[in-house]
């Protein structure tokens, strides 16, 4: 009889932060049998069933205000909970791996009631609530920031960086029509755009289309005015499925500041004007922004106090500054860890098959 290979249930939903992570995990644990465990209608639908099989429970984020929607929040994770520990046993599950978010909760907590050991993964300079509250039931937290550790009193925190996909950490061709010579500006809005940034760079384009830059431009597909700017030096577009070669030939970026996003842009060694999502939870997304502009990885504006002129002087200076641009892009290598998932992997491993001793 051949050996039983253990088993790990990844819980990780919703946005390409908390799924490209994981992914390259479980794509570094080729002796583990792989469960997924996500919720219905988000991005998990579409990138999970082909690899493994998929489990989803029904569950929400905790409102701020207490109302009768919040103790419906609440039956429903009590109900996860308890089918994420009903599917453990039933699965002979070893080990629960999250990338955090509100579908950690029951993860962390089944696995807890069913005697089983969880890790988490952070990437978010300021963790996110959940990891603040159950990291402690965790055997280890990996962080994607070194200085997350000063928010996890209490918790097993090792820092491991953010794992990107694969096609990050080698060169990629990019099959768009920009000269091999043109400076490259490359816009990205995060998983669902920005309308807010895509207005700014719009009124800022002509001067940089001037200088002869070309401006590849993310808008995601919620802005109405997408398809306003036409001009030979813009490629606007929704989405593009080839991040990795964008930003390998990318000459600077003008990003939100997710901590997926920014762990791409380190990899790549991007410089990077960050503009952070003003209504991101617990502002998080400025606490990344800061970690990269303090280790001179980045410039950070705020949205509310960034005027079209500003920008657009900004990144006219910073084409103009190769030396700048160069430093910057040598800071941000810093800031990533190349074999990230690698790390993630091993110390899986080590809890796992400590536990399994």
């Amino acid at each position: 009889m051949s050996e039983r290979r253990p088993r790990l249930l990844i819980a990780a939903s919703g946005t390409g932060g908390h799924l490209f992570p994981a992914l390259a995990l479980a794509q570094q644990l080729p002796e583990y049998q792989i469960d997924w465990l996500g919720v219905p209608d988000r991005l998990e639908q579409q990138l999970v069933p082909d690899c493994y099989p998929l489990h989803t429970v029904t569950i929400e984020g905790l409102q701020t205000r207490f109302n009768l929607k919040t103790l419906l929040i609440f039956w429903r994770f009590a109900a996860a909970t308890w089918r994420v520990r009903q599917l453990l046993q039933k699965l002979q599950i070893d080990g629960v791996f999250s990338t955090g978010g509100y579908i950690a909760g029951p993860a962390i907590l089944g696995a807890k009631l069913a005697g089983i050991p969880a890790i988490i993964h952070e990437s978010n300079y300021l963790p996110g609530k959940i990891t603040r509250f159950l990291g402690r039931f965790c055997h280890a937290v990996a962080i994607g920031f070194e200085g997350s550790t000063r928010y996890l009193r209490g918790s097993r925190t090792v820092w491991l960086g953010t794992p990107v996909r694969s096609q990050f950490l080698t060169p990629q061709p990019l099959a768009l029509p920009i000269p091999p010579e043109a400076p490259l500006i490359v816009v990205v809005g995060g998983s669902q755009g920005a309308v807010a940034v895509n207005e700014l760079v719009r009124k800022c384009a002509a001067t940089w289309f001037a200088a002869g830059a070309y401006v590849v431009h993310l808008t995601g597909d919620r802005d109405p005015a997408a398809a306003s700017l036409q001009h030979p030096h813009y490629i606007a577009l929704p989405f593009f499925e080839n991040m990795a070669g964008l930003l390998q030939r990318a000459d600077l970026a003008i990003s939100r500041a997710g901590a997926g996003t920014l762990s791409e842009l380190a990899i790549t060694q991007t410089p990077a004007i960050l503009i952070p999502y003003p209504f991101a939870a617990e502002d998080h997304q400025a606490y990344n922004a800061k970690a990269f502009a303090n280790g001179g990885a980045a410039l950070m504006y705020r949205q509310e106090d960034l005027k079209p002129q500003e920008l657009e002087v900004q990144v006219l200076h910073l084409l103009h500054s190769e030396a700048q641009r160069r430093e910057m892009a040598e800071k941000a290598g810093r800031l990533g860890v190349a074999d990230s998932a690698e790390r993630l992997a091993e110390l899986v491993r080590q809890v796992v098959e400590r536990k399994s001793r």
